[in-house]
């Protein structure tokens, strides 16, 4: 049996790439990620994961072509009504203030923690890592991150929560995140509980 982490980051990245080598133009493979999204959910919480933050997209992510901001937006809200139609509690972190925050998210935005037994789903949107720290560590209410497990094959952080990861486990996917499989999700986790957690003690 494997040592489940309790809290896991997921960075989905290569979007806009398995839309190019899917023939279809880049805004169309942000729709392609929300299922994932929702099958690596329902894996987590199999495993006993308490916490899984998704990184939605950054501020810098809104220096696109309007077509990939509305889509990845509209990605966004769909994934928060997934996650919570399939149980979970979800927050939603990002700059509310800025006209790429998505509509309808708001009320997810100002939700304060609840004790309960579901999974908590937080959800970076319109995230920046300036932003946050410049706020008075507006994510502080996200707990420290145990792993963080990116698809894409890229090997960096790209601004994601950098206190909550300063001790986080790093497992790259090469696969591109509307690749998917729960394979992926299990070698993570097997591969987790081989490392030596110990928080530079």
């Amino acid at each position: 049996m494997y040592r489940v982490p309790n809290h896991i980051g997921i960075i989905p990245d290569g979007n806009r790439r398995w839309a190019i080598e899917n023939g279809l133009k880049k805004e169309e493979g942000y729709e392609h990620g929300l299922l994932p999204a929702l099958k690596l959910l329902s894996l987590a919480k199999r495993c006993g994961v308490k916490e899984l933050t998704y990184y939605g997209f950054t501020v810098d992510n809104c220096k696109r072509p309007k077509e990939q901001v509305s889509a990845f937006s509209d990605a966004c809200r769909k994934a928060v009504k997934l996650a919570e139609d399939d149980g979970a509690d979800v927050r939603v972190i990002g700059n509310t203030k800025s006209h790429c925050f998505p509509d309808g998210l708001l009320p997810y935005a100002e939700m304060n923690s609840s004790a309960n037994d579901k999974i908590r789903v937080n959800l970076l949107v319109n995230y920046g890592w300036e932003w946050d720290l410049k706020n008075g560590w507006a994510s502080r209410d996200i707990p420290r991150i145990d792993m963080v497990i990116r698809w894409g094959g890229m090997c960096r952080l790209s601004g994601f929560l950098p206190l909550q990861t300063v001790y986080s486990d790093f497992f790259i996917v090469k696969d591109l995140w509307p690749d998917f499989k729960s394979e992926h999700f299990n070698n993570a986790l097997e591969w987790y509980s081989r490392q030596d957690v110990t928080l530079g003690g």
